[in-house]
């Protein structure tokens, strides 16, 4: 994505909003938008533990070695799913300003099964009392073992540790994998995304923290 960021609907490639700059980001008012449905810190160089099972989750930077297979298997999911070279879909992830998952205002977690990356996912600042959900990934060969569920809620504790009250994602409109866990977990659908600069995508939710 780039980081000159202008209110257009794009086809999606990845579960995520907008994108941004590095460094200090201004506080953005945006609309809780309409909802079609009803219804502790970690600081990012130092690792965090917690096992969930024999799942267990460290918070690392984006240029970490454990974070790779995540750059690397969504590069090749997302070119796959919606087009578009594997190298070029790579180097945009890479090239993703690294500040936006560190503290405070972000995150990124991996999650391990003897001391493997098997799933992992970030969040980042997206106004005063929204945080947003990016790069939610699992391994392919470790899907359907209860890993993503355990990968966001993991998310929430440590978002709302931060002083965050909502949650709110986008992702695209090929990965209904990510609907259903999304809707599994509380998050309910928005009709449309929020207001953001850059690129827009299809799907959209959002869930209040309590």
């Amino acid at each position: 994505m780039d980081a000159h960021r202008r209110a257009t609907r794009a086809p999606a490639r990845e579960q995520t909003g907008r994108d941004g700059n590095a460094g200090t980001r201004h506080p953005v008012t945006t609309p809780r938008g309409k909802l079609r449905r009803a219804r502790p810190t970690l600081d990012s160089v130092v690792m965090s533990v917690q096992t969930v099972g024999e799942l267990r989750f460290v918070a690392v930077g984006q240029d970490d070695p454990l974070a790779a297979p995540l750059i690397d298997e969504l590069a090749v999911e997302y070119a796959d799913r919606y087009g578009g070279s594997r190298d070029k879909v790579h180097a945009w992830l890479r090239g993703y300003p690294a500040a936006e998952f560190e503290a405070p205002g972000g995150g990124l977690l991996i999650g391990l099964l003897d001391g493997q990356p098997v799933t992992g996912g970030a969040f980042r600042r997206f106004d005063d009392t929204t945080a947003e959900l990016k790069r939610i990934w699992t391994d392919a060969r470790y899907r359907r073992r209860g890993l993503g569920q355990a990968l966001v809620s993991r998310l929430e504790a440590d978002i709302a540790a931060r002083g965050y009250s909502r949650i709110y994602l986008t992702t695209g409109d090929r990965q209904p994998e990510a609907e259903a866990l999304y809707s599994s977990l509380g998050y309910q659908r928005l009709e449309e995304p929020l207001p953001a600069e850059g690129e827009v995508y299809a799907i959209a939710f959002l869930k209040e923290l309590h």
